[in-house]
């Protein structure tokens, strides 16, 4: 069963080029698509360059301008509902997300329809970050549990396995939000749709390499956001 991981890109040279082989050598059943918002560093031509050697295993879409992770995404899941995926994976290129715990996200999703790699569900996991951000994580991801009784200890997590029946459920034109709200609005979505989560632990590793795209305004969209999902019914299709 074929799977895609989903890398959206901006500015992400330093890392592209050791990410996808890294991605691609610790599960052969999966193919990279790179979602790159119009990169100024030359993110997408780096791509298109390994394209020849990994043929296909590795895809490129390129957007116009750079909306937003949400957007990102989104439009990764559009295009994998158009192929013929079992699973999607959602990864960030920064080596945060240790490749080598795909192979445990796709197994949680043989009986599972989505699964997160949890920085939290085992204590906190998490490497070089410094103490205000894990505080702001940790409380993030307490504050989101509080309000909307959603059972998911990392709610904020962009590590995730989603199998595609349940993105065939979600109208993504009543997603909402773009930022770093849009994590938790995805699984509040398919929670109450009544699909199965699981969390497996991860070890979670601040970047080494290029710049982070967290910036305040995010942190607040997420703080309004899951008031909004709260107190707001947001229509789906029916399973």
């Amino acid at each position: 069963m074929k799977s895609l991981v989903i890398i959206p890109t901006y500015n992400e040279i330093e890392n592209i080029d050791l990410i996808i082989p890294a991605v691609l050598q610790a599960e052969d059943s999966v193919e990279i698509l790179v979602v790159d918002d119009n990169s100024p560093d030359g993110t997408a031509a780096s791509v298109q360059r390994l394209m020849s050697r990994y043929k296909n295993r590795l895809h490129l879409l390129s957007r116009a301008q750079k909306n937003g992770l949400g957007r990102a995404y989104l439009a990764g899941f559009q295009w994998a509902l158009e192929q013929d995926y079992w699973a999607v994976i959602q990864m960030d290129a920064d080596f945060s997300h240790n490749p080598d715990d795909i192979p445990k996200i796709l197994e949680g999703l043989k009986d599972h329809h989505w699964v997160v790699g949890s920085r939290y569900v085992d204590g906190v996991n998490v490497v070089n970050w410094p103490l205000s951000r894990i505080l702001l994580s940790y409380g993030a991801s307490k504050y989101v549990r509080w309000i909307t009784n959603m059972p998911i200890k990392d709610p904020t997590a962009g590590f995730n396995g989603i199998r595609m029946e349940v993105l065939k459920k979600i109208d993504f034109k009543a997603v909402k939000f773009v930022g770093y709200a849009f994590q938790i609005e995805m699984k509040y979505l398919s929670w109450k749709l009544g699909f199965k989560h699981l969390e497996i632990p991860i070890i979670f590793t601040n970047r080494k390499r290029g710049v982070s795209k967290m910036h305040g305004n995010i942190i607040w969209e997420a703080l309004y956001g899951v008031i909004y999902l709260r107190l707001f019914k947001i229509k789906q299709k029916e399973i």
